[in-house]
């Protein structure tokens, strides 16, 4: 598969920080493929990973640094397939939130 083709099929993912503390975003996906974002408190990250990938969201407290939540990266993606996304000049409508543990969350959105 080629990058263009692997863009294509890529996921469009968002991420939101809804706590008062910074989280680590570690997505890791099939073959080589891994970002790690810093998330700062109230930041809303998005991010493009393959289909299969797996997100953790970390945190830190005063014992350290701790995985707070895993998901797959399909549940914090911002289309479907088959409808095309919204430009991003275009104002984002969140359609749905995604629950996960703690404080943060995941934003799915999808266009008008």
């Amino acid at each position: 598969m080629d990058r263009m083709e692997g863009a294509m099929n890529a996921l469009l993912c968002s991420y939101r920080n809804c706590s008062e503390r910074m989280r680590i975003i570690r997505c890791c996906g099939p073959g080589d493929f891994f970002l790690e974002r810093v998330v700062f408190p109230f930041e809303v990250l998005t991010f493009l990973c393959p289909p299969a990938s797996d997100v953790e969201v970390w945190a830190r407290d005063s014992e350290g640094v701790f995985l707070t939540e895993q998901l797959p990266a399909d549940a914090m993606a911002m289309q479907q397939d088959g409808v095309s996304p919204r430009p991003e000049w275009l104002p984002q409508v969140p359609s749905r939130a995604v629950g996960v543990k703690g404080n943060a969350s995941s934003v799915c959105l999808l266009p008008r």
